[in-house]
Parts: structure tokens; C-alpha cells; sequence
């Protein structure tokens, strides 16, 4: 009995296999309607995930990112973009791997969402627009939250 080696779990493994624009789009109204700025446009940021399985231990994550930069007589630009990236995750408990998928793995690629943010809107004509980083867990917990009401709100609809 004295000679038993409790069981070591294999630690959490995660490998960035590529990372990639998926899928862009960049609006320059402004430009398009001969528009000079002379005042600084609101900008909002709307960003939504999501996780598709591609192989065993392989998982391609999407970061969504909406912007849309407005004065009072309308819109600036407006860009769109779903910036991937494919993991390898291992050795994470299953319990675990959703909230690890959409907090821990869209973080790792944030620095690059980010720069192609930059560049796109610097190239577009305006200052770069250098994001705030993104809290992903909030964003996560407000999913869960907001998927957790829905169902509430259902189930009172239904009985």
C-alpha cells in the first residue's frame, strides 16, 4: 500500500495550429459619400464566438467582430470581421473544454484580431483603431446567462 504513486493527471495542452481571416468585410461609407471628419465618430464593438469540432483534439474557434463607427448624419465605416483560429486541445476534462474553448483560446489570438483591426481601419484612412482587450470570461458568463434566461422564459411560455 506505502508503495502506491497516486495518479499525476496529464496537464491542460493547447497548440495554435493556424490562425486566419475567415471572413472580411470593410464598408467606408464616409469616403464613399466624399465625407470629411471633422468631429470624432461614436464607435461600437460587438463580438460573438463560436466553436465547431474539426478533428480529434482539433477545434476551430471564431472570434466575430462588428464595428461600426457613426456620426449624427450617419454611418463612417462599418467592419466586419470573423478572425479563426484551429487548436489542438488536450487533456482537458470535458466539463471543462466549452468554457476553455470560448475564454482561453479566443485570448490567445486576440493580440492578431486586434492588429488586422488596426491595419484595416489605418488603411481605410482614419487613425487606427487600437481594441480594448476583450474579457472573455465576462463574455462568456453573459452567454450562459442569456442562454439560461431564454430557457427560463421559454419554459414559462410553454406551461
Amino acid at each position: 500500500m506505502a508503495d502506491e504513486k497516486p495518479e499525476t493527471e496529464a496537464a491542460p495542452r493547447v497548440s495554435v495550429l493556424s490562425q486566419y481571416i475567415r471572413d472580411l468585410s470593410f464598408e467606408n461609407v464616409a469616403v464613399q459619400k466624399g465625407t470629411v471628419l471633422e468631429e470624432t465618430p461614436d464607435v461600437t464593438v460587438q463580438v460573438a464566438l463560436d466553436a465547431n469540432k474539426r478533428a480529434e483534439d482539433v477545434y476551430e474557434i471564431v472570434n466575430k467582430v462588428k464595428i461600426e463607427s457613426k456620426l449624427e448624419d450617419g454611418p463612417v465605416f462599418i467592419l466586419e470581421l470573423e478572425y479563426a483560429g484551429q487548436f489542438r486541445v488536450q487533456n482537458v476534462a470535458d466539463e471543462q473544454l466549452h468554457p476553455f474553448l470560448l475564454i482561453e483560446c479566443p485570448r490567445m489570438i486576440f493580440p492578431y484580431l486586434r492588429r488586422v483591426i488596426g491595419d484595416i481601419t489605418r488603411d481605410g484612412g482614419y487613425p487606427p483603431l487600437n481594441l480594448d482587450t476583450i474579457d472573455y470570461l465576462a463574455l462568456y458568463r453573459g452567454e450562459i446567462e442569456r442562454r439560461k434566461a431564454l430557457a427560463e422564459k421559454e419554459a414559462a411560455g410553454s406551461a
